[in-house]
């Protein structure tokens, strides 16, 4: 005799599937910032031929405009930033993209195949004509984190007219050196904490790393806190997919799908033409924004660019308590500095 499934069941179990369509299919939108001159928007604009996820906030619409450029590949900082930026949104319209191929502007019938970093830093040079053109702002404020400072380094040094100054944090440089930094520091530091499996493993890929064919494990430079000190930034990106407005299920399968079909293509053309050769000048103010234990993109390799690259003012800025996202790590000595660091310029610091 077959038994039935208990009343009770039957009901957890359709309360749980309607909770999961909720979650996958639910609406998503950025909350209000109160204030009569506030904005908090989010929505998709056709940007260089491609639908692009553009979330703006800030308290006052007609504040400076800065331009965030997230890093990855295919990282979208959205699900979860806001945590980190309400000071900020006092005195800058803050304006984060999704970029091609990434997050909400992953679109599931596109062929991603030929996504190289050119067309990311054309995407970025449209995203700021039309932002400068949606609010009136003659320049805007542009800022790269990680991947990110790939491209944005690579649009300042085309159109320097379209910025007040750029901000690399986390910035990238040569690729090797960078991770042969993170090899030696993750080594010294599983060493000394007596973790042998991982000194082991780290010796077998050294060579592969040295040759630029690999990189330092991930998972081994946040185990060893040279991503993040302060923070925990995949817990960040948990929560702000499963409690946060902005991203729903379907736009977390978008994300995942962007990472699997594109980062390995971008990081792989990133390593092969370092961004010390391709830019080697630019013509507005630059800062590399650095966290001391930064090992994602190393201390190290970053102050050896710096001291090469030509620039009308340039200031390397280090961090003394954070890794790889001092602008969140230390958000509340990060917002003091760039808001110091924006008046300077404001009042004429540097004329272009």
């Amino acid at each position: 005799m077959q038994r039935s499934i208990p009343k009770i069941i039957k009901f957890s179990l359709i309360i749980a599937l309607f909770i999961v369509l909720l979650w996958v299919f639910f609406p998503t939108w950025t909350p209000h910032i109160k204030g009569e001159h506030s904005i908090s928007t989010m929505e998709q604009v056709e940007i260089n031929g491609a639908e692009h996820e553009i979330m703006i906030r800030g308290v006052d619409a007609s504040n400076p405009i800065l331009i965030f450029v997230h890093g990855g590949p295919a990282c979208s900082e959205i699900p979860y930033v806001r945590k980190y930026q309400k000071d900020l949104e006092k005195q800058f319209t803050i304006v984060h993209y999704d970029q091609r191929g990434s997050g909400k502007s992953y679109h599931f019938f596109e062929d991603y195949s030929n996504l190289t970093t050119d067309l990311l830093v054309e995407d970025l040079l449209a995203l700021t004509d039309y932002i400068s053109e949606k609010f009136n702002q003659e320049k805007v404020l542009l800022i790269g984190h990680s991947f990110g400072t790939y491209i944005g380094m690579r649009a300042v040094a085309e159109a320097p007219e379209k910025y007040y100054a750029y901000i690399g944090i986390g910035q990238v440089a040569n690729t090797v050196q960078s991770e042969l930094d993170s090899l030696e520091f993750i080594m010294e530091q599983a060493k000394l904490e007596g973790n042998l499996d991982d000194v082991e493993r780290l010796k077998l890929l050294q060579r592969s790393i040295e040759q630029g064919e690999e990189h330092t494990p991930r998972n081994l430079v946040r185990k060893y806190g040279g991503a993040t000190r302060l923070i925990n930034d995949n817990r960040d990106y948990q929560r702000g997919f499963l409690l946060n407005t902005e991203y729903n299920g379907l736009d977390v399968i978008r994300y995942l799908r962007g990472i699997n079909i594109t980062q390995e293509n971008l990081l792989n053309e990133e390593a092969q033409h370092n961004i010390p050769d391709i830019v080697k000048k630019v013509d507005l103010p630059v800062y590399f924004v650095m966290g001391k234990f930064d090992y994602m993109t190393s201390v190290n390799a970053a102050k050896n660019y710096f001291d090469k690259l030509e620039a009308p003012i340039k200031e390397f800025i280090i961090f003394e308590e954070s890794a790889h996202y001092p602008q969140f790590e230390e958000k509340e000595k990060f917002t003091e500095w760039l808001n110091k660091t924006f008046n300077e310029l404001q009042n004429g610091a540097f004329e272009s």
